[in-house]
């Protein structure tokens, strides 16, 4: 086997990023005109009466979305990847790209977050921390296991909405269609890895939805706090992390809020383990004072 026959035949986590990342370069032109006004105006019945779209984040989402997809499938097929949707509305991924030769599965979300200013998102929430992202074998309410995805990344675009005051009773037809205004423009793409775009925080109030980071250089760059600290360290710290109700309905107050009582709170365990060493090394292999009782 050649050279590029090995290197055509697998695909590293790195790989499949820069590869996305460079592919997403184009979608801003995919879905805007020159001046970076979004080309979708509206809905159209069949009487070709045209409804003007909600700046509802979802509803810009999903249209989003359904936008792209051709490009995805484009993407897919120059870099010998299969793509799969997910069966159900709130299911995870929105996206599973799969590697022809290694079976390798890639995550993609798609997330769009609106700009509060030019430094400043809205933020995004980047999925459930309960469920299939702490039960990791379980296929509920994903297409495969979270284990068996070899990465989890975001396909985000932060956009600017449209200043002025949008009568959503507006019907048009299709002769007023350049007098339409677009609800969203000025898009701006990215590709990150999950961990690398999360904060501290759930998404928004009680929910059991990771937050992200929203200073927009940091979505771009992927330079949330878990960038540094590692994707170990994201995945322990949301695994475990309790809301207030979560805490109240098992009884218990919560170990941590943040990343500054989580770092308290871990110290506590290792300072409770260097005092105990000696007796922990004394232990048998089970740990627990008893014998191994081994393999039967």
């Amino acid at each position: 086997m050649n050279e590029f026959a090995v290197m055509v035949s697998s695909m590293t986590t790195d790989e499949f990023l820069a590869l996305l990342q460079a592919h997403s370069e184009g979608f801003a032109k995919a879905v805007a005109n020159d001046e970076g006004q979004w080309i979708i105006k509206g809905f159209i019945d069949i009487y070709r009466q045209i409804y003007t779209v909600s700046v509802d984040t979802k509803i810009v989402s999903k249209v989003l979305e359904l936008l792209l997809f051709p490009m995805f499938v484009d993407f897919a097929k120059k870099h010998n990847l299969k793509i799969e949707l997910c069966p159900h509305q709130n299911f995870y991924p929105d996206l599973t790209f799969i590697h022809v030769d290694t079976a390798a599965r890639f995550a993609v979300d798609i997330k769009s977050t609106y700009r509060i200013d030019e430094n400043k998102a809205n933020g995004m929430t980047l999925g459930a921390f309960t469920g299939y992202f702490r039960n990791r074998d379980s296929n509920k309410n994903t297409l495969y296991p979270y284990s068996q995805y070899a990465a989890h990344f975001v396909l985000g675009v932060v956009y600017s909405q449209i200043e002025e005051e949008l009568d959503e009773r507006s019907v048009y037809s299709l002769d007023d269609l350049d007098k339409i205004p677009s609800v969203i423009r000025n898009f701006q793409f990215f590709a990150q890895p999950k961990f690398r775009i999360a904060s501290a925080r759930p998404g928004s109030g009680n929910t059991k939805n990771i937050g992200s980071v929203n200073k927009i250089a940091d979505l771009i760059m992927g330079n949330g706090p878990f960038a540094v600290l590692g994707e170990e360290v994201y995945d322990d710290y949301w695994m475990y992390y309790l809301t207030k109700d979560m805490a109240q309905t098992a009884g218990i107050s919560r170990p941590y809020t943040n990343l500054k009582t989580y770092a308290e709170y871990k110290q506590r365990g290792i300072d409770a383990l260097r005092v105990n060493r000696e007796v922990i090394e004394s232990l048998p292999d089970g740990g627990d004072g008893s014998e191994d009782e081994g393999e039967s």
